[in-house]
């Protein structure tokens, strides 16, 4: 399988900003196995600003535009270092790719990207994707690293969209303010009530939340994409589902639900 993976600031880091460093290591073990099995992964990983609001003893997110483009040139690197370590212990190759929405909307560029992407699979790469906060403007911003993802799964042909969260998956309700909240194993399609599920913003250290995730889904299910999301507390997870296993919420390609 060719399969993206998206992982969000909260599953990487401590509400303190530093890098929860038990949870990215198995996350990179569990890359590398799937790897080592003959599948061919694009990472792409959130927690650059947040890696730097952490590396530079900040107490919280900026708010000024240059500042956190700033804060993210400090992250970017600093989360790159440990990706390539952790990676290299494993014996995979690690690569970075540095995208806004400006490179995904031009045709042009947009070719680029996709035979980067085939390149470096055909080389035994691993891609790491993030939105290159340090020049990204609202104008040039994709705005989000779930439509980042969806947006580049779609590109690389990927079989399938992983995004690893803080939270199961989708639920009837807000979990952590309704007990009875269900977690809804498969979505069909994405109708007005399963779009009235989205709720509000992600985490105060990420740009996330129900609504972007929905909006990845609705971006690859239309490219013939099925997408997953479950919780990024157990990397784990990965395995059951390259398995086939029922994993949080499973969002079917239009083709697949038909």
């Amino acid at each position: 399988m060719r399969i993206t993976v998206k992982v969000g600031t909260s599953s990487l880091v401590h509400p303190t900003g530093n890098l929860n460093i038990r949870r990215v290591e198995r996350l990179c073990k569990v890359l590398s196995d799937l790897k080592n099995a003959g599948h061919e992964l694009i990472f792409v990983s959130s927690g650059a600003i947040a890696m730097g609001i952490g590396k530079l003893g900040l107490r919280e997110r900026p708010r000024e535009m240059s500042a956190k483009q700033a804060v993210a040139a400090v992250g970017q690197c600093e989360l790159m270092y440990v990706y390539d370590k952790l990676f290299s212990e494993y014996n995979h190759v690690a690569a970075q790719m540095l995208l806004t929405g400006d490179d995904l909307r031009d045709a042009t560029r947009r070719r680029r990207i996709q035979d980067t992407l085939f390149r470096l699979l055909e080389m035994g790469a691993l891609p790491i994707v993030n939105e290159n906060d340090t020049i990204a403007t609202d104008e040039i911003a994709v705005g989000d690293n779930d439509t980042l993802s969806a947006i580049v799964a779609e590109a690389a042909h990927a079989d399938l969209l992983v995004l690893l969260s803080d939270i199961d998956g989708l639920y009837t309700a807000n979990p952590h303010e309704n007990p009875d909240a269900r977690l809804i194993d498969t979505v069909e399609a994405l109708t007005p009530e399963v779009l009235a599920l989205a709720g509000g913003a992600g985490s105060a250290l990420g740009t996330g939340g129900m609504s972007t995730k929905l909006n990845a889904a609705r971006i690859v299910t239309g490219a013939g994409i099925d997408m997953i999301i479950t919780n990024g507390a157990r990397p784990e997870a990965l395995y059951d589902i390259v398995e086939g296993k029922r994993v949080g919420t499973r969002f079917l390609a239009k083709e697949a639900a038909q």
